[in-house]
C-alpha cells in the first residue's frame, strides 16, 4: 500500500448497536472502491472484518477491525467495532485512536442500547459524529420515526443533510441536501429530485443550511445578508459546527444493497476531519506535560490500542501515531515498561491481511509484529523523549467466575496464559481469591466470559472449567471461650505427647494475637511456636464454614508435656486441635462483604430496579434523577450481586449500568449463615 501524509488520513470509528449493518456496510465501501472483487457475506463467513473464527462462528463481530478504504486519494480507516454490550472494551478502544464517528441507527429498531452507549462514549472521547439510518430497504423502514428515536434522547441537534428516495422495497437512493440532486442506486446515477419530494427537500435543506451558518460568524453574517449559502460554504459550515460538537448530519443508506455508498463518501471527505484538525493531545514526560500535534517532524509518540496474540505470527500490536513517524527497521522505546522494542517492519493493517509499508505517518493507524513486552496501553517513543500518552478509562468488569485448570499440564500454563488474555483486553481481569481458593475471572457479561475461555483454548492450548464462585466469608467469634485438647500416640518407640489449654476472644483493629500465660513451667517456651502454627493453619481453613478466621485472640494458659514423648508436631495438632473446640464454643459467626453499588437506569425502571434491590437484602443510601436517568446508591452483600450484570440487562433492555466496590464487611443473618455452615459440613462428610 502507498504512504498517506497526514493531511490525506481520515480515522473513522463505525460504532451502534448490534446488527445494524456496520461490517456489510464496510464490506461495500471496499467493494465499490475496488479494494475487494466480491462483497463478502457474515453467514459464509467470508466479510473481511470478521475474519477469527470466534466471530465467524457466532456470526457477530467481537474484535475491533482496521479496514483501509481508498477514495478519491484519501485514505479512510474505518475501524468497525463490535455492538454487543460485552464488548464494549472494544469501542473504548477504537474511539481513542479515531476522529469521526460514524454511528449507524437500524431504520427499523431506531435508537438501541448499543448505539447509545456509541453515542455517549463520542461524547466523551469529544470526537465528531456522522450518523446514517441504515438498512432502508427493510420491511417497516422509516426514517422519520428512527430519526425521532434518536433526536428525542439526546441533547445535540440532528440536521438531515441527506433524505431518502422511497422507503423499504421502494427506497431508490438517497436525495443530497447540499446539491439539492437525487443519487440513484451507488450514487453514480445523478437525476433532479423528483416532484413529490421537492417541497420536503426545499425545507429540510433551509435547516441544514441554518445549521451550517451557525458553524462560522462569517457564513451566518452570510447567510443573513443573501438568505443562503453555496453548497462549498454549506459543507465548510457544518464541517466546522460537528467539529464544536454542535450538531450531528443525518445521512441515509442501505449499505447491503450498496444503495446511498457515493454520497456517503463524498459526505465523510467533506465533514471527517483530518488529523491536522484536531486539537492537540497532551502527553506527559519526565520533564512535565508536552503538546502532542499530528506533524511527522515532531518527537516521536504511538500509543498501542490493541493487541492480539496469533499461533502463526506470534503477537501483533496495533498502534496509532500521534507525533513524528514509525518507521520500519528502527528501535523505539516503551515508556511504560522501559524497554527498547525493536520494529522488525511496519505494517498497515487490512483486516486480518498485514500490508507492509516503510513508514507510517503522524495521525495514521499501523501495526507491528513480535514485540517481546508491548502491550495495550503503552506509548512508544524514544528514550530521550520518555513520552507517554494518557490511557482511556475502561469500564470495570464486574462478572465473575471461577475457572480451574483440566489438566496438570493446563494447571503449569494457566496463569501465564490468563496474564496475556488480560494484556491484551483492557475489560478482562483475573485474580487469586485467597479466601475461597479459587481463580476468578472478571469479564463484562457471560458472553465476554465464553469467548476469552474459548480464544484461551484456540490460540493457547489451555483448557479450563467454569465453575460457580464462592463469597469470601469471613469467621468471627463473639464471645470468650476455653478448650483443652491432648494429643497422645504411641506406636512402638518413642510416641507424641502434647497437651494445651486455651482460650480464644473477639478482638479488633488485628487479625490475631497470640500470647504465652503458661505459669510453672507446664509447657517449655520451644512448643510455643510450633502451638502458634498450628492456630494459624486453621485460621486459613476456617472452622466452621471453610473460611478463614479473622479477629481473634488466643492465649495460651496452661499444658503438659512428656521428657521423651512430647515434639513440635505434637504441640502444633494439640494447638489447632484445641484452638477449633474453643472457637466452636465462642458463639462463632459468619461475616460477609458488602459493596457499594451505584446503579444507573432509565428513570421508567427506578421502582422495578428498587424492588429488586430489596429482595437482595440492599440498604439504599441515596437516589437520585435528572434528564431521565436515574441512579440508586446502595450498599449490597457481594453473595446477592453476583449475577447482576444479566438481570440488569434484562430489566431495562440492556440500558441499566452499574458499578461496584468493596466496602466493609458486616455479619451474615442467622439462617443464611445456619445454611452456609450446614453446606460445609455436608462438604466435609462427602470428602471423608
Amino acid at each position: 500500500m502507498k504512504e498517506f501524509s497526514t493531511a490525506n488520513i481520515r480515522n473513522i470509528v463505525l460504532a451502534s448497536h448490534s446488527n445494524s449493518g456496520k461490517t456489510i456496510l464496510v464490506e461495500n465501501l471496499l467493494n465499490f472502491t475496488g479494494a475487494t472483487t466480491r462483497v463478502g457475506s457474515i453467514e459464509d463467513g467470508s466479510t473481511v472484518s470478521d475474519y477469527d473464527d470466534e466471530e465467524q462462528r457466532r456470526s457477530i463481530s467481537l474484535y475491533t477491525s482496521v479496514l483501509p478504504v481508498i477514495y478519491k486519494d484519501i485514505k479512510i480507516n474505518f475501524l468497525d467495532t463490535p455492538g454487543y454490550t460485552d464488548f464494549v472494551g472494544e469501542v473504548v478502544s477504537a474511539m481513542r485512536v479515531s476522529d469521526c464517528a460514524l454511528i449507524l441507527v437500524d431504520s427499523v429498531g431506531g435508537l438501541e442500547v448499543g448505539t447509545e452507549t456509541a453515542l455517549e462514549y463520542a461524547e466523551f472521547f469529544k470526537i465528531p459524529k456522522i450518523m446514517v439510518i441504515n438498512k432502508m430497504d427493510r420491511d417497516n423502514a422509516n426514517f422519520r420515526k428512527a430519526f425521532d428515536s434518536v433526536q428525542n434522547n439526546i441533547d445535540s441537534r440532528l440536521v438531515p443533510m441527506q433524505l431518502p428516495w422511497g422507503e423499504k422495497a421502494d427506497f431508490n437512493g438517497v436525495i443530497d441536501l447540499v446539491t439539492m440532486k437525487a443519487y440513484k442506486g451507488d450514487g453514480k446515477t445523478v437525476v433532479d429530485i423528483p416532484a413529490e419530494y421537492q417541497a420536503e427537500a426545499e425545507e429540510a435543506r433551509l435547516q441544514m443550511v441554518e445549521a451550517a451558518a451557525e458553524g462560522e460568524d462569517s457564513l451566518l453574517e452570510k447567510y443573513f445578508e443573501n438568505g443562503d449559502l453555496t453548497a462549498e460554504e454549506t459543507l465548510q459550515g457544518l464541517h466546522k459546527a460537528i467539529q464544536e460538537g454542535n450538531i450531528i448530519p443525518v445521512l441515509v443508506a442501505a449499505g447491503g444493497r450498496m444503495i446511498g455508498i457515493a454520497p456517503l463518501l463524498d459526505t465523510l471527505l467533506a465533514l471527517a476531519p483530518s488529523p491536522l484538525e484536531r486539537p492537540a493531545t497532551i502527553a506527559k514526560s519526565p520533564k512535565g506535560e508536552v503538546e502532542l500535534r499530528f506533524e511527522d517532524s515532531g518527537p516521536l509518540a504511538a500509543y498501542v490500542w490493541k493487541t492480539t496474540a496469533d499461533p502463526f505470527v506470534g503477537r501483533q500490536t496495533f498502534f496509532r501515531v500521534y507525533s513524528g513517524t514509525m518507521n520500519s527497521d528502527t528501535r523505539v522505546w516503551n515508556a511504560n515498561k522501559g524497554e527498547e522494542e525493536r520494529l522488525a517492519g511496519v505494517q498497515v493493517p487490512f483486516g486480518k491481511e498485514m500490508q507492509p509499508v516503510s513508514v507510517i505517518h503522524s495521525g495514521d493507524i499501523g501495526a507491528v509484529a513480535k514485540l517481546s513486552v508491548t502491550t495495550t496501553g503503552d506509548t512508544l517513543t524514544s528514550k530521550e523523549q520518555h513520552l507517554t500518552l494518557p490511557v482511556p478509562h475502561f469500564p470495570n468488569p464486574l462478572y465473575r467466575v471461577a475457572i480451574s485448570p483440566k489438566t496438570q499440564s493446563d494447571a503449569a500454563k494457566m496463569s501465564q496464559t490468563l496474564t496475556r488474555l488480560v494484556e491484551e483486553d483492557m475489560t478482562l481481569s483475573w485474580e487469586m481469591e485467597q479466601a475461597t481458593h479459587q481463580t476468578l475471572l472478571f469479564g463484562m457479561g457471560d458472553q465476554h466470559i465464553d469467548v476469552a475461555v474459548r480464544r484461551a483454548e484456540q490460540k493457547f492450548q489451555l483448557n479450563l472449567d467454569l465453575h460457580e464462585p464462592k463469597v469470601p466469608y469471613e469467621e468471627h467469634i463473639t464471645k470468650e471461650a476455653s478448650a483443652m485438647y491432648r494429643h497422645k500416640k504411641q506406636t512402638g518407640g518413642s510416641g507424641q505427647f502434647g497437651e494445651v489449654h486455651l482460650k480464644v476472644f473477639p478482638i479488633e483493629g488485628e487479625d490475631f494475637s497470640f500470647s504465652n500465660d503458661v505459669f510453672g513451667g507446664a509447657i517449655s517456651n520451644n512448643y510455643m511456636a510450633p502451638i502458634e502454627k498450628g492456630i494459624k493453619n486453621v485460621m486459613k481453613e476456617g472452622v466452621v464454614a471453610g473460611y478463614p478466621v479473622h479477629n481473634v485472640g488466643v492465649s495460651v494458659f496452661d499444658g503438659k508435656e512428656h521428657p521423651v514423648d512430647s515434639k513440635p508436631i505434637a504441640f502444633e495438632i494439640a494447638g489447632r486441635e484445641a484452638f477449633k473446640i474453643a472457637f466452636k464454643d465462642a458463639n462463632p459467626v459468619l461475616d460477609e462483604p458488602i459493596m457499594k453499588v451505584v446503579v444507573s437506569m432509565p428513570e421508567a425502571n427506578m421502582g422495578d430496579i428498587m424492588g429488586d434491590l430489596n429482595t437482595r437484602r440492599a440498604r439504599v443510601q441515596g437516589m437520585n434523577s435528572d434528564r431521565g436517568k436515574s441512579t440508586i446508591t446502595a450498599e449490597v452483600p457481594l453473595s446477592e450481586m453476583m449475577r447482576y450484570t444479566t438481570n440488569l440487562r434484562s430489566m431495562t433492555g440492556g440500558r441499566g449500568t452499574f458499578t461496584m466496590e468493596f466496602d466493609h464487611y458486616d455479619l451474615v443473618p442467622t439462617h443464611l449463615a445456619q445454611e452456609i455452615m450446614n453446606a460445609r459440613q455436608k462438604e466435609l462428610h462427602e470428602e471423608s
